[in-house]
Formats: structure tokens, C-alpha cells, sequence
């Protein structure tokens, strides 16, 4: 899928035992970072620390960086100031039905 220009994303980065190998094995373009890290990134030293490490190890491999459930605009400040390339959340949209999307974006 890479060959053919194909984007593949690493949904919920730092969940899970083998991130860090998935890094290395898999052909990927982006790498999301999972809701769990994101949601006290704004009040969280520890959070902001972590984000601010994955943000970092993702450019040194070359990946564009999504965070996944930022609801906040402080907490979108703070990704912005860490790198954070793209952002995924309520605080942009809530969900919604094709039908209001087609019309919305035609």
C-alpha cells in the first residue's frame, strides 16, 4: 500500500505492549496518539512529557503526528506549541451524519 502512495496511520499510540516495535516493522506515514495521553496534556506535567517524546520519536521517523480526542482549545495550544501536526475531536466537530457532511463540504 506505501508503494502505491496508500497513507497508513498507527491508531492509539502508547496503549499496548509493542508500540515502539510497530515503529520499526510497519510501513506507516502518520502515527495518531491515543485520547488516554491527551485528555491532561494542558494540566499534566507527566502527560505533556509523554506527548512532547512521542511528538519528537514520531519526526525522528519521519511520521506526521495526529492527536486523537482533543476536546479543549488548551489542550490544542499545547499540542501546537509541542509540534503536533494535525489534531482529531469534538473540539472540531462533534460526529456527524453523512447526509450533514455531504451537504456541509459540497
Amino acid at each position: 500500500m506505501k508503494k502505491e502512495g496508500i497513507p497508513i496511520s498507527l491508531d492509539d499510540f502508547g496503549t499496548g505492549f509493542s508500540s515502539l516495535t510497530y515503529l520499526k516493522m510497519l510501513p506507516i506515514h502518520k502515527l495518531k496518539i491515543d485520547k488516554s495521553f491527551i485528555d491532561d496534556v494542558h494540566t499534566s506535567h507527566e502527560d505533556k512529557a509523554l506527548v512532547e517524546m512521542i511528538i519528537q520519536l514520531a519526526k525522528l521517523f519521519g511520521l506526521s503526528i495526529i492527536a486523537e480526542g482533543v476536546e479543549k482549545e488548551e489542550q490544542m495550544t499545547v499540542l501546537k506549541e509541542l509540534g503536533c501536526d494535525s489534531i482529531q475531536g469534538h473540539y472540531i466537530s462533534r460526529p456527524e451524519r453523512a447526509e450533514v457532511l455531504d451537504v456541509r463540504y459540497d
